[in-house]
């Protein structure tokens, strides 16, 4: 029987195809977040208190942890292009349906849905762009779809948010629908058609856990997405206990957003060929960053170069572990992707009751020093994974290998 072969690549880079994936992730995302800025509108439109109504963000990402294994496996014969389109589909009308709500319950549901398709979107993309661009690109192509992420971060999710306050949150969740509606369009023209391998292996759990250095990376990336949450969740606090002004709350937020376009540009540009080294530096500043954050009480200017540091690191970092789940993932690479997207909803769970616990057992300026620990403990797993989880790259090789020594030769004395 023919062993499993990924199709070839095109030698040309599909760029149309990936600002495509980079709107649907920018879509996702500020689905994801856009309640969070609504809480007040919404609990007073659909008659609950506003702890009831963060349910719907709460929902959301309890369903992408119980479902995106099952699901990838499910629809694992779905053909790649069929299924992206309609997972955009589904966002448009799980949004369109939160926007119609006319009860709670209702609007509940229709996160769920979203959720799913949440957790489906982030299973299938990653494996999809590594068969639709020239192997030496995957890096580069990456770092463009995950731009998509901090776009959401940092202008869809305020934008949304804006938009609510001018004309009401279910106006935000329609206009977010009929945009949906319109990139389903465009990815259904422009996102390349992957023909399915015949004899190509079915999802398997067990199979992408035994592979070497998933186990790690789906540690260790986790680590760092908790970390992040642990201090982005408890911000305001901080800010507030480090005697900054009251506008560097929001200022911090874009700062994060911003920095982390600038840590994705320069991930592209370093993981196909210094991904260990690049990772270690990257995480090692993170880690820098946060334990140094009390040190910037009064002082703006320090603190938001640290969080920059910090928000450029958090951006980087999903470029270079993107790449090496996949690459330890093999030919269960699309199995090992989707076991990442449930221990990085964990982590983001886990990361919020982290930092609620080190608020209130230290107080706010505790917060980033507790934070700060997981990234340690994410740096001593990626430099233990050289092997398997973490490897160097094509560049990196050449420092390691001794150089050959120059064969002097001799000339002749003359009298």
């Amino acid at each position: 029987m023919p062993s499993a072969m990924p199709a070839p690549a095109p030698a040309r880079f599909p760029y149309a195809a990936m600002a495509v994936l980079a709107t649907i992730a920018f879509t996702a995302i500020t689905t994801e977040l856009l309640p969070s800025g609504l809480l007040p509108q919404i609990s007073s439109g659909l008659n609950v208190s506003e702890p009831v109504a963060g349910y719907l963000a709460a929902a959301y990402a309890a369903v992408i942890v119980v479902t995106v294994v099952p699901a990838a496996r499910l629809l694992a014969g779905i053909p790649r292009h069929a299924l992206l389109v309609g997972l955009v589909v589904t966002f448009a009308a799980s949004n369109a349906w939160v926007g119609l709500a006319p009860d709670f319950t209702t609007a509940m549901i229709a996160r769920m849905v979203g959720g799913l398709a949440h957790g489906l979107l982030w299973t299938t993309m990653a494996p999809f762009v590594t068969r639709v661009v020239p192997a030496d690109k995957v890096g580069k192509a990456l770092a463009i779809v995950f731009s998509g992420n901090s776009l959401g971060l940092a202008i869809g999710a305020p934008l949304g948010t804006a938009l609510g306050g001018f004309l009401g949150w279910r106006a935000a969740f329609l206009v977010l629908a009929g945009f949906g509606l319109v990139l389903a369009v465009l990815a259904f023209f422009l996102l390349p058609r992957v023909r399915r391998i015949s004899d190509a292996v079915r999802p398997s759990m067990r199979r992408a856990v035994a592979q070497p250095g998933v186990k790690a990376v789906a540690t260790a990336w986790p680590l760092l997405v908790l970390a992040h949450f642990a201090l982005f969740t408890y911000i305001a606090p901080f800010v507030r206990e480090a005697g900054l002004p009251d506008y560097a709350i929001s200022l911090s937020l874009t700062v994060l957003g911003a920095s982390g376009l600038l840590g994705i540009w320069v991930a592209g540009l370093t993981v196909d060929s210094h991904p260990r080294r690049s990772l270690i530096i990257t995480t090692a500043a993170i880690a820098a960053s946060m334990f140094l954050l009390p040190l910037a009480s009064g002082n703006l200017p320090l603190a938001l170069a640290l969080m920059t540091v910090w928000g450029a690191g958090l951006g980087a970092i999903g470029i270079y572990n993107q790449a090496a789940i996949l690459r330890a993932g093999g030919e269960y690479q699309e199995a090992a992707n989707g076991l990442t997207v449930l221990t990085i909803q964990l982590g983001i769970t886990v990361g919020a009751l982290y930092g609620s616990g080190a608020l209130v057992a230290g107080g706010p300026l505790l917060v980033p020093i507790a934070a700060a620990l997981p990234v340690v403990a994410a740096l001593a797993i990626t430099l233990g994974g050289k092997r398997h989880a973490y490897p160097p790259g094509p560049r990196e090789q050449v420092w390691l290998e001794p150089r050959p020594v120059a064969e002097h030769v001799r000339t002749p004395l003359r009298d």
